[in-house]
């Protein structure tokens, strides 16, 4: 099992977040502001649900790796730090998912 975190990507997005966006793809996309990332978060999320539906194992790690990528440049575009998601998946694991989701419909 690899040591690589969720935490050490966003560190990684956090890094590049201000460099030169000639230079580096994930600056680029910041710089493209939070819809361009949405599309691309989108767009990877469809290609890694395609690969599931087609058995090709291979073709879902690598674009379930694009969806976390992808996931941390929006989560960086739109001001939220991983932390509070993953503060958020706490509280909710706290009960059952059938129960957290009803609880959400009458929010």
């Amino acid at each position: 099992m690899t040591a690589y975190t969720l935490a050490d990507l966003a560190a990684l997005v956090a890094s590049r977040a201000g460099t030169d966006p000639e230079t580096s793809y994930t600056a680029k996309l910041l710089s493209e502001g939070p819809a361009k990332a949405a599309k691309k978060l989108g767009e990877e999320a469809v290609e890694a649900a395609i690969a599931a539906v087609q058995g090709d194992k291979t073709g879902l790690k690598n674009e379930a790796a694009d969806v976390l990528y992808h996931l941390m440049v929006l989560l960086r575009a739109g001001g939220v730090e991983l932390d509070a998601v993953m503060a958020e998946l706490e509280r909710r694991t706290a009960q059952s998912g059938l129960a957290e989701k009803a609880a959400r419909r009458h929010a």
